[in-house]
């Protein structure tokens, strides 16, 4: 890894965009706030759009948190606006010139560059080659972030690669994927192999079940247009949470290395074996049951007859040694009763002899909100009793670490990364290859299928019915009524499925 010196310059292409505006200006602010960024680098907005100075920074600091107004003025001194197309010369050429001078003023010998990508990956190709005409540092570094979607599918992921390939090394590319910047997502390797209380269970003889599960407490609210096309296990299942999948089940990497974490999420993606079309759960939200929410078919910008799936449940099955016969489940939906991204690991009962009725433990990680790691384990009852009752150990991170202890947003993470030069949070190309080999026949399997049957489920709902029973099918066994003492508080974040 090679880390960025005082003097760089971040290049935004997409800077007047919602995603630059939401996600890429405050994370850079949030390192600068934190004494991560250089004071001394230059930031450089390049989008079409006709901004002023003064508009551009107007727009960029509204997402701003944290910090005093000084700290906010003097990371918007390093920034500044330049407008130009994406598919001529003439705007790259501005940008080379703003590069050129910034690295004379400060005897930069070494050109360090960073292009972000914040832009649809329609405009990717076109703008990776102008960047490689016009812009690149010959005898310096460069770092090009590209945002997802990486393809539509496993033709078109190839197309886009075949075409960024002879412009770039691989070395030269970040592909973020802003989950793999979440903190507990980073957690994740630490959990299992710097704690041989868990790497040593960490197999189909201690564990009969995982679970990663995605939930949105909205809908597309009028934004479905874009949603329509893509659908929730392009938007969140492909990527995020098979990202998060490989790292629970991929070997022990030598190393914290890029290269040796990748290589073993590979080797595990691998050995996946191919999703079954017809045991899966596909749904679409209706109208809420109080009929103040609107269904999906709703939103005026989706057709009427759309069949976009909006929930998704399905099953992943491992054939390794260390994997085989562990059901992996993931689901995903939007419209449904809370905001909540998590992991359930859940082991094999203990055997019966002196228990007779003994509830299983889990592992639980909580993503977001509020990450937390918690452990189901059975104690006896306080006081003269000999009865068993579910209880957990709990490290709730707003509980264990104090409020002024900084956890970095994902895209800060990755930011910090890229600035460092490290790649391991990041889609290498053949991970890209292999996932989209996996989810390709299952997406066109259910896109063509004209007699897809969606199920309705209502808005602020759990999902479609069919849910506890297609887990228990697969392996997972929900705890007795009333066997789980839950804590004092927030009984309502950890109770769910």
């Amino acid at each position: 890894m090679t880390s960025f010196g005082k003097y760089y310059t971040f290049i935004i292409a997409g800077a007047s965009g919602d995603l630059a505006a939401k996600k890429t200006f405050p994370a850079l602010y949030g390192l600068y706030r934190e004494k991560q960024l250089s004071p001394d680098c230059q930031i450089i907005g390049y989008a079409r759009s006709d901004l002023s100075e003064e508009k551009f920074h107007e727009k960029i600091s509204q997402h701003f948190k944290g910090g005093d107004e000084q700290t906010k003025k003097d990371f918007l001194k390093l920034t500044s606006y330049v407008r130009g197309a994406y598919d001529t010369d003439e705007g790259y050429q501005k940008l080379e010139k703003r590069c050129v001078d910034y690295e004379k003023e400060h005897n930069v010998e070494k050109p360090e560059r960073i292009f972000y990508l914040a832009l649809p990956p329609s405009a990717f190709t076109e703008v990776c080659e102008h960047i490689k005409k016009d812009v690149y540092p010959k005898d310096g570094i460069i770092r090009v972030v590209i945002e997802k979607p990486f393809g539509h599918d496993l033709k078109s992921a190839r197309e886009l690669q075949e075409s960024i390939a002879p412009l770039f090394s691989e070395d030269e590319i970040y592909r973020i994927d802003h989950y793999l910047g979440k903190e507990m997502v980073k957690n994740l390797l630490v959990i299992r192999f710097g704690n041989e209380l868990f790497s040593g269970v960490w197999n189909k003889n201690h564990i009969s079940s995982i679970q990663v599960s995605f939930k949105e407490p909205f809908g597309t609210e009028g934004r479905g247009g874009y949603f329509d096309t893509i659908g929730i296990i392009r938007d969140v299942m492909q990527n995020h949470l098979l990202q998060v999948l490989t790292l629970l089940t991929m070997e022990r990497p030598v190393s914290f290395d890029a290269e040796a974490v990748r290589d073993e999420k590979v080797r595990v993606l691998k050995a996946f074996d191919k999703i079954n079309v017809d045991d899966v759960i596909v749904g679409q939200y209706d109208k809420s049951e109080d009929g103040k929410k609107p269904s999906y078919l709703d939103d005026k910008t989706v057709a009427k007859d759309s069949k976009c799936i909006t929930y998704a449940a399905f099953t992943v099955n491992i054939h390794n040694e260390r994997w085989d016969g562990v059901p992996m489940i993931l689901r995903a939906g939007k419209a449904l009763d809370e905001g909540k991204v998590e992991i359930r690991i859940q082991f094999k009962p203990v055997a019966r002899g002196m228990f007779k009725d003994i509830q299983r433990n889990e592992l639980v990680i909580r993503i977001q909100p509020d990450e937390a790691i918690y452990l189901k384990i059975n104690s006896k009852i306080p006081g003269v009793s000999t009865e068993t009752s579910l209880t957990d150990l709990d490290l709730t991170y707003n509980k264990r670490y104090s409020k002024d202890f900084w956890i970095p947003e994902a895209y800060e993470s990755l930011i910090r990364d890229v600035l460092h030069g490290n790649h391991s949070n990041f889609v290498r190309d053949d991970e890209l290859d292999v996932s989209w080999k996996l989810f390709t026949p299952l997406l066109e399997a259910l896109e063509n299928n004209p007699n897809l049957n969606l199920e309705k489920y209502p808005y602020g709902s759990k999902g479609p019915k069919e849910l506890r029973k297609y887990l228990q099918k697969h392996g997972y066994v929900f705890a007795e009524e009333g066997s789980y003492q839950w804590p004092l508080t927030e009984p309502d974040v950890k109770g769910k499925i």
